[in-house]
C-alpha cells in the first residue's frame, strides 16, 4: 500500500477521521491538519472530551435519552406533562422536537425503526420498555412522531398494535407536513412544530 501523506501517524489520523458519518478524506484531512496547527492544551482537551463522552455517558433508564445522570433532565422535570409521551426514533429526533418549543411532555427514545432489510427487528427497539410504561399507568396519550417512511410506519403500526390492548390511551401521529420519505432530524422546525401541534389520531391502516 502507497504512503499517501508525508506522516504515519498523520495518515493514521486522517483514517481516522474519515469513519465519521459524512467525512471524506479530505475533509478530514483539513481537520487533522486543523488539530496539528492547535496548542497542545486544546488537542488535549478535545481528546479529553471525545473519551469521556464514550466512557461517561448514561442513557436514561426511562426514556433512553443521552444523559449525565441515570434520569435525563426532561423525564426528571415536573413541569413536563408527565401523562403525555412521545416517541421518536433517535436521539437526534429528541433535540429536533425540542427546538421547536412546540412541546413540553415526554419523550420515549426507540433507537432505530423496524427494518428487516438491515437486520433490525421489534427485539432490537426499545419498543417492550414503552409498553412497559404505557401498561404502569399515568400516561393518556402516545405520540408517534417517527420518519415518514414505511420502515417508520411499519414501527407505527407495530407499536399500535402492542399498545391496542391499553384502551385509555389516545395514540396519535404527527400530522403530514412532512413529506413522504423525509427523515424527522432535517425537518425545519416551524413544519416540525405544527405537526406536533396538529397531530391526528393513530387509526393503525
Amino acid at each position: 500500500m502507497i504512503q499517501q501523506y508525508p506522516s504515519l501517524l498523520l495518515e493514521k489520523a486522517v483514517q481516522e477521521f474519515s469513519k465519521l458519518p459524512g467525512i471524506g478524506r479530505k475533509t478530514a484531512l483539513r481537520l487533522v491538519l486543523f488539530l496539528l496547527r492547535q496548542e497542545e492544551d486544546d488537542v488535549a482537551q478535545f481528546a479529553d472530551a471525545v473519551g469521556r463522552l464514550k466512557q461517561e455517558v448514561k442513557y436514561c433508564h426511562v426514556c433512553h435519552n443521552i444523559s449525565d445522570s441515570e434520569t435525563c433532565p426532561i423525564c426528571g422535570d415536573p413541569r413536563r406533562d408527565q401523562s403525555t409521551v412521545c416517541v421518536v426514533e433517535n436521539i437526534q429526533d429528541v433535540m429536533a422536537i425540542e427546538n421547536t418549543q412546540q412541546y413540553n411532555g415526554l419523550y420515549h427514545v426507540l433507537g432505530g425503526v423496524i427494518s428487516p432489510m438491515d437486520g433490525i427487528g421489534p427485539g432490537s427497539l426499545e419498543i417492550d420498555s414503552l409498553v412497559e410504561r404505557v401498561q404502569a399507568g399515568g400516561i393518556k396519550e402516545v405520540i408517534l412522531a417517527l420518519s415518514s417512511t414505511m420502515e417508520g410506519d411499519t414501527t407505527g403500526f407495530y407499536i399500535f398494535r402492542k399498545l391496542a390492548p391499553v384502551s385509555d390511551v389516545k395514540l396519535s401521529i404527527i400530522a403530514r407536513g412532512i413529506s413522504v420519505g423525509d427523515e424527522l432530524e432535517y425537518t425545519d422546525e416551524v413544519t416540525l412544530g405544527r405537526s406536533i401541534l396538529n397531530r391526528t389520531p393513530f387509526e393503525g391502516k
